[in-house]
């Protein structure tokens, strides 16, 4: 075993066997490098990433890369969910060096940390245009032994122009107008035919969802009420949605929401249990509401902690295979009901003897009319699903990632008391409050400083500010129903120190990383809305709802300070800061 064999988190474990010699990233690594004048080779990943396994099965367990990388390189492993501020600062190196990046996310290092090479997946040996690990590594090993100075400075004018460019932020007023052109802008974008705001892949971007309902109802546009409308009844008829065991995977990889990438993420499931219960609110579509509750029932019954608190993921394969564990043959579903009711079922859920995904099947309901369906039918449906949930659960499961996250626990705290008001559910509410107070008693140090991981009864590494803002926005939510005092002073405490440790005093705005945490190459300020939104966004929010509880103007002044440092960014792109046009939403119509 090598140095991993020591650590906590279940992706640097997956690679403790292998025969290269991963350090974890740290001290020991970092000074080896420059001891030695090494480049380091940086490697970052999860645990339920299905790229990561195919890199480590064949090349990272492979003896001949091991020994390139173990004579001429330090190679370190990342989690990116345990260390987010890593991933965030060299994610933004690989799209600047690249134009795209993704993980297994590999990166070359000068002994200072400094990159100058960057991919993602790279096969062993170097094929169809796509060079290997292999080549790779003796090419690069040969240009550091021969030209050292040169790659040196090569990196340092990468990172004053990443730096320049990805750090610098376009103050100003927001315009008048920016509502309107954020619907329309997500109107050119959407997709017709099947929902949602892209070709392939798809992903579910909620927060598109969430402003385009809130747009439609205060502006009674039902055109932006439609669009929300259509994409939320096609993700769910879509095969990203689990039809035997409930929830969401991560992103569908063709234009029809049928064929997923079968990793189940907490923050997907959080935010879109958000989403569809708003859909509810403003509906009173009982779909909506029955969507939600079978989020929430997979979170529960495959995430939860028996502490409280709530898991990361499930992993995309079962024994090497992506899919393993949820697709079937038309033959296994009639075996296993008998031919009236396999017929009944497979007829249902597009289930066929050629399948629709590898020759199997992917349970969808993409050709129905959820509206259409009698009664009778909807009873013996279920039925039928809990005799194929239960033949399901016997095979071999996916790996759960068992870190609990603080940033991703707060997202699901929100989900859950938001879900306990609108369908005036106590055991939501209940279990909500037992994750906020499991955070709250075991990832806060005797110092009052926020934590982010909490991995076998221990916590560590300060929180980040996605840990901080998505902690408020959870306990927010949960003050909304329980109004209970303890949770408004733990919310203030919490945003005190999240800007005396976060906020940038020379712009405006908080920083990814606190004045607290260990100084990384670069020190960015994120306000991106991706799959998971960005905490400056949150922040904002946050701040809104906390100055209408506390009408404090020191909190107002920040959230008015932070709409302006971002203001012309927010102006030029809105459909990317979503969550914050959100947050200037709060200010226009309350």
């Amino acid at each position: 075993m090598n140095r991993l064999a020591n650590e906590k988190s279940p992706y640097l474990l997956q690679h403790k066997d292998n025969p290269v010699n991963w350090y974890p990233w740290g001290d020991e690594a970092l000074k080896k490098a420059k001891d030695e004048n090494k480049p380091i080779f940086l490697s970052i990943g999860y645990s339920t990433c299905r790229w990561c396994h195919n890199m480590n099965r064949e090349s990272f367990q492979d003896e001949e890369v091991a020994e390139i990388l173990n004579e001429y390189y330090i190679p370190i492993k990342v989690d990116r969910e345990e260390r987010p501020d890593l991933d965030k600062v060299y994610i933004t190196f690989a799209e600047a060096l690249t134009g795209s990046a993704g993980w297994p996310l590999n990166l070359i290092l000068t002994p200072e940390k400094k990159p100058f090479f960057a991919g993602t997946y790279f096969p062993k040996k170097t094929r169809n245009r796509m060079i290997g690990l292999v080549d790779l590594l003796s090419q690069i090993k040969e240009f550091w032994q021969d030209d050292s100075d040169r790659i040196i400075g090569e990196s340092n004018r990468i990172l004053a122009e990443v730096d320049r460019i990805y750090n610098s932020y376009n103050k100003g007023e927001l315009d008048k107008d920016i509502l309107i052109k954020t619907k329309n802008e997500l109107k050119d974008t959407f997709d017709k035919n099947n929902g949602g705001f892209s070709y392939r892949p798809k992903f579910p971007l909620p927060q598109y969802i969430l402003f385009l309902l809130e747009y439609g109802e205060k502006t009674n546009d039902d055109s932006a009420m439609e669009m929300a409308k259509f994409t939320l009844d096609n993700m769910y008829k879509g095969g990203i949605f689990d039809h035997i065991g409930f929830g969401f995977y991560r992103y569908s990889v063709d234009e029809k929401w049928l064929v997923p990438h079968f990793e189940k993420m907490l923050y997907d499931n959080a935010l879109l249990g958000i989403a569809y219960t708003m859909a509810y609110e403003k509906t009173r579509n009982p779909l909506y509401k029955e969507i939600t509750e079978k989020i929430f029932e997979f979170v529960i019954r495959d995430l939860a902690s028996e502490e409280g608190g709530f898991y990361s993921a499930l992993d995309a394969e079962t024994e090497g295979e992506e899919g393993k564990f949820y697709i079937f043959t038309k033959e296994e579903i009639v075996d296993l009901l008998g031919d009236e009711y396999g017929e009944f079922y497979c007829n249902y859920y597009d289930i066929t003897e050629d399948g629709n995904f590898e020759g199997k099947n992917i349970p969808n309901l993409i050709d129905k009319d959820l509206n259409n369906i009698n009664d009778i039918d909807k009873t013996k449906l279920e039925s039928i699903r809990d005799i194929v949930f239960q033949y399901r659960d016997k095979r071999i499961k996916p790996h759960r990632d068992e870190k609990i996250l603080t940033s991703w626990n707060g997202l699901f705290i929100a989900a859950l008391a938001y879900g306990g008001k609108v369908f005036g559910n106590e055991t939501y509410i209940n279990n909500a409050k037992r994750a906020a107070d499991f955070i709250i008693m075991n990832c806060i140090d005797k110092d009052g400083n926020l934590l982010s991981t909490h991995i076998d009864g221990e916590s560590y590494n300060y929180g980040f500010l996605e840990d901080y803002a998505f902690f408020i926005f959870g306990l927010l939510k949960l003050y909304e129903v329980t109004e209970d005092e303890v949770y408004l002073g733990i919310i203030k405490k919490l945003n005190e120190d999240m800007l005396e440790l976060f906020w940038d005093s020379e712009y405006g705005g908080l920083y990814y990383y606190s004045n607290i945490s260990e100084e990384l190459i670069l020190k960015p300020k994120d306000i991106y809305d991706g799959a998971i939104p960005s905490g400056n966004s949150i922040a904002l929010l946050n701040l809104f709802k906390l100055y209408e509880i506390t009408k404090d103007e020191n909190i107002h002044e920040k959230y008015k300070c932070m709409l302006k440092t971002f203001g012309e960014d927010i102006n030029k792109n809105p459909i990317t800061h979503i969550y914050s046009i959100l947050a200037l939403m709060s200010l226009y119509y309350y």
